[in-house]
């Protein structure tokens, strides 16, 4: 027998950090896959200044879920009105509001309202989904809340930059390269061991040991790719990073222009501010950790676009 519930909850927290900074954080979510665990991508498909329409992707375990996502922004007022709706699950709308209350100059509240529908639902499955989304708004107000409070480093811990080279040719072959992370081990020098999981299509979790390192040490991580063969685009983020990075999300990309395609590798990281004399040193401080970030990710991901590109020359060479 099915069942329809609404489920409403409101949880607060107070957060110490301004309102301003606070509401930003959660306007802003492009940005929210590097500030917070959970999200893995957000595309913005639209947006007025006002209202704005979202494809979102995040994690829960190892399952990756997909939501439409539609906001009101109120600066004013400081509220963030929305609707999500999961892809899987049509006709189970989740509505609610962000709230953000100043306190004083340096604290404020954070509030978030919800409406959850469960619709045509087996009563057990109905149970289990108000058991987890019981979980959900704290560990969401809690992350937030763990963010904003660093708001007077964050700027400092955060970093973006890309890297790119040109090759003459289709991008398919250079993009067969970069799909294929499983076959990487053999393929790139730095990359030690791969295991990748595609249970839906183009959706990969895979486990990379690289030594990419400028002293050479080995480290595993993990991370969850969404890839889109028609726009020739593959975004991540990564589930376990090393030390030094609090949290790390990217894109490749094969763009054509008029004699071939440039392809790149767009990067974001969140540098872990306390793990940094812990890495590297007593003394080094975030100045220098962000330049020993750049050039260690960015050989990386040079080094695999270069051999990208060698593949796809040489491919089209065979075939010709």
């Amino acid at each position: 027998m099915s069942s329809q519930r609404v489920h409403t909850s409101e949880q607060t927290v107070p957060v110490a950090a301004p309102a301003g900074v606070v509401y930003g954080l959660l306007a802003d979510a492009v940005r929210w896959p590097l500030l917070l665990p959970s999200p893995v991508h957000v595309e913005r498909m639209d947006f007025d200044g006002v209202r704005e329409r979202l494809r979102m992707w995040d994690v829960e375990g190892e399952r990756v879920r997909s939501f439409h996502l539609r906001r009101v922004l109120d600066p004013r007022s400081r509220t963030v009105g929305f609707e999500r709706e999961d892809t899987a699950l049509p006709g189970t709308p989740t509505t609610g509001t962000w709230t953000v209350q100043a306190l004083d100059a340096g604290r404020s509240l954070l509030t978030l309202r919800q409406d959850r529908t469960l619709e045509h639902l087996p009563a057990a499955e109905t149970a289990r989904s108000r058991h987890r989304w019981q979980q959900e708004p704290a560990a969401e107000l809690a992350h937030l809340k763990e963010t904003a409070e660093r708001w007077e480093h964050l700027d400092a811990t955060l970093l973006s930059f890309e890297d790119s080279v040109h090759l003459q040719g289709p991008a398919e072959p250079a993009y067969d390269f970069l799909y294929r992370i499983g076959d990487w081990p053999e393929r790139l020098p730095h990359v030690e061991a791969a295991t990748v999981v595609e249970d839906a299509p183009g959706v990969q979790i895979a486990s990379l040991d690289t030594c990419a390192t400028p002293d050479g040490r080995t480290l595993s991580t993990r991370a969850v790719r969404l890839c889109f063969p028609s726009a020739a685009r593959i975004v991540y983020k990564e589930l376990v990073t090393p030390r030094l990075i609090a949290a790390h999300s990217g894109e490749w990309s094969l763009l054509p222009d008029r004699d071939g395609v440039r392809a790149v590798c767009a990067q974001q990281v969140m540098l872990r501010e306390e793990a940094v004399e812990e890495v590297l040193g007593r003394g080094t401080g975030l100045a220098e950790a962000r330049r020993y970030v750049r050039t260690w990710l960015g050989r990386a991901g040079a080094q695999t676009l270069g051999l990208a590109r060698w593949h796809a020359q040489n491919t089209v060479r065979r075939l010709r």
